[in-house]
């Protein structure tokens, strides 16, 4: 059996997405800023697809929403866009962020700093959330912006974005938050909350790599990242990727249609192999409180068994899973979201993360407990470090520090 549980990574197109592409590939083709026909019969379908995207997130006709390539480029607009805007060209120099936050978002971050900016990376806790509360002692006069992910895409925990979006709009300050884990998993409504930029990506919503899109309330004022042409009406510079916007629209509303529904089916079978691993594996830790996590993830850390070396026996069984971000895998580093929450390094060193998708199925879910335990197993056997803790009277783990449940 195959089995693919990295979806967070990146998901299957849905077929009936493929099938929505297809005729903009080699039959509808045009260049749709051209004027002939060839050109504007394109029209039609993107005017759709940006309709299902205001519908799927609940915007505002007053809104933007633009397309483009990733929501990697989307972070970057957003952070570089607001040091001119704001920084450069204004009287700020200061931005807040968090310390567990996408690698698009903190490598800008880095970049932003050797310019001069001030940035403030805050503390998650023991969840691996950043608390509301936290953020309000840390926005002075001198902040251009608030960048806090919408949910982590390594433990799945969902952020206060309602309520950090709220001190934003107290303060005057702009807020950003990517989106990506959150959009086509959990319900956003932008009507619900303030945030002046969300990040999106297709293909984490089961529609194809290479299209993204940002968010912007009320069609606020940002330099464009990419200059050139009248693209989206001059805010993003380059030729329509037609199909892929096609594809984007036509994903993100199927995933958002009936979208507690959806959750309630992933939720239990990820609630499911949780119990069996938690139930027949001693030692374990799995990240998050699961009430407050996207309902398709599991980060899971196995005292004494490596990330690398699980990954090396999930894959000998054709099951596919991730130490975290793929982003960073093939960065070695103990992961940096587990140190962040106060695991030591050597348990931040095991961290697995399983994240499924609505084609998850039962006997897929059954197949990986049995598998995982028997990697567990051998590799266990085999360690030169760990060594069995027996759990006390009330069933916790004495030596190593940690609980044979979920944190």
């Amino acid at each position: 059996m195959h089995v693919y549980l990295d979806n967070n990574a990146t998901t299957m197109v849905d077929p009936a997405v493929a099938e929505a592409m297809i005729p903009f590939f080699s039959e509808i083709y045009g260049n749709p800023n051209s004027l002939h026909r060839y050109g504007t019969a394109s029209h039609p379908a993107i005017t759709k697809a940006i309709n299902q995207m205001y519908k799927a997130i609940n915007a505002s006709d007053n809104d933007d929403i633009i397309f483009t390539s990733c929501a990697t480029e989307s972070n970057n607009w957003v952070l570089k866009s607001v040091w001119v805007d704001k920084i450069l060209n204004g009287d700020k120099n200061h931005i807040v962020t968090t310390e567990v936050e996408h690698p698009s978002v903190l490598s800008t971050c880095k970049f932003l700093e050797e310019q001069g900016v001030k940035v403030t990376y805050l503390p998650v806790n023991d969840q691996g959330v950043v608390e509301a509360h936290t953020l309000r002692s840390f926005i002075t006069e001198k902040t251009a912006l608030v960048s806090v992910m919408w949910a982590n895409n390594e433990t799945g925990m969902i952020f206060p974005i309602k309520e950090i979006g709220q001190i934003c709009k107290e303060r005057g300050v702009l807020f950003h938050t990517d989106g990506v884990q959150a959009v086509g998993k959990i319900p956003v409504d932008m009507q619900e909350v303030h945030v002046d930029f969300m990040s999106m990506s297709a293909h984490k919503f089961h529609g194809p790599k290479g299209i993204g899109a940002l968010y912007i309330r009320n069609s606020e004022a940002l330099t464009p990242l990419l200059h050139g042409g009248e693209h989206m009406g001059g805010r993003r510079s380059g030729t329509l990727n037609v199909p892929y916007i096609v594809g984007m629209g036509k994903a993100i509303e199927l995933a958002t249609e009936n979208i507690e529904e959806k959750m309630g089916s992933i939720r239990a079978k990820r609630d499911r192999l949780e119990d069996a691993l938690l139930a027949e594996l001693e030692d374990v830790m799995v990240v998050g409180n699961r009430e407050n996590r996207t309902p398709n993830t599991i980060l899971i850390s196995i005292r004494g068994v490596e990330g690398e070396g699980m990954l090396w026996d999930l894959n000998n069984a054709l099951i596919g899973a991730s130490t975290g971000s793929a982003c960073a895998s093939e960065d070695l580093e103990a992961n940096t979201v587990m140190l962040a929450i106060g695991a030591d390094h050597e348990l931040a060193h095991t961290g697995i993360r399983l994240s499924l998708s609505r084609f998850t199925t039962d006997e897929e879910i059954d197949y990986v407990i049995e598998k995982f335990k028997s990697a567990v197993k051998r590799l266990r056997a085999i360690s030169s470090s760990y060594a069995k803790v027996q759990p006390t009277a009330g069933g916790e783990a004495t030596a190593c520090g940690i609980h044979h449940k979920k944190f």
